[in-house]
């Protein structure tokens, strides 16, 4: 476990990324285009290859530069190439992949855009090829709203939620071994434990501090039951909160919804419990 993990400091914001891009992710973007493209290009000379065509698009449309500035000798328009995504803004590589993506070439696209997903996914990119596009999939506010609840949770009577919370970002954000039935696991934990911080019933489920809760804060009953029904698929066949030795189904999808609208409701209780005047 690093230092930083150890003393709990662990962001959101610096765990998905969002408005950056770090180097492995980098690293892993430009491994796609080597692989599926610069890879395949096996003639030292340009408009000896496949590729040619797919260049003087990329030059012409994407670049906007002058054609007469692609060097029709291999190397040297690979080294350039290089050159300029290692020294690209965050978004402008964004750009790169997905104007190649939708380029003419040899490429198999659908299966680039594949590899791009499994090295977004991996990275905790906040963005994925979607129906063709890279899209977000987490957006600053979701970020922003996780922050908050590990922030809210500050005080040593949820410390509880602020453990929980912090543990379903870890596993969320883990590339190396993300766990995401767990982080579901954690994420409705944090909502079951400050819940039974505002019902003062350490023995109460989430259900049961729910009910208790409702009338005390005034908890419109469409959010009651919501999360009574979540509370539900997090204990039902997939074994999220049971010790099954099959593979889950959940994804990071799933992982990063449950976590975010945890977050959310987190934040909620603890706004509706101070106005109310329950100690917490």
């Amino acid at each position: 476990m690093k230092f930083s993990e150890r003393i709990g400091i662990i962001k959101a914001k610096d765990s998905i990324q969002l408005d950056y891009i770090d180097d492995d992710l980098r690293n892993g973007l430009w491994n796609a285009f080597q692989l599926f493209y610069l890879d395949r290009i096996d003639r030292q000379w340009l408009n000896q290859t496949d590729y040619h065509s797919f260049l003087k698009n990329l030059w012409h449309n994407f670049f906007k530069l002058p054609l007469d500035t692609l060097d029709n000798w291999t190397e040297t328009t690979k080294a350039q190439l290089r050159e300029w995504f290692f020294n690209w803004e965050w978004f402008e590589i964004y750009d790169f992949i997905e104007f190649i993506s939708k380029t003419e070439s040899p490429t198999n696209k659908e299966k680039f855009r594949l590899f791009c997903n499994n090295v977004l996914e991996k990275e905790i990119s906040a963005y994925r090829f979607i129906n063709g596009l890279i899209a977000p999939i987490t957006s600053e506010s979701e970020i922003n709203e996780i922050d908050t609840a590990i922030e809210n949770a500050g005080n040593k009577n949820l410390k509880g939620v602020k453990t929980h919370l912090e543990s379903a970002l870890r596993k969320l954000s883990d590339r190396d071994t993300p766990d995401y039935r767990n982080s579901i696991k954690e994420s409705i934990s944090a909502i079951e434990s400050v819940a039974k911080v505002i019902s003062n019933n350490e023995k109460d489920s989430l259900g049961g501090a729910l009910n208790k809760i409702k009338g005390k804060i005034n908890l419109h009953p469409s959010l009651e039951r919501g999360f009574k029904q979540i509370y539900g698929y997090t204990s039902d066949a997939d074994g999220i909160r049971h010790a099954l030795t099959e593979e889950s189904t959940c994804d990071f999808e799933d992982a990063k919804y449950m976590l975010v609208s945890s977050s959310a409701f987190v934040n909620y209780l603890i706004i509706k419990a101070n106005k109310a005047g329950v100690n917490i």
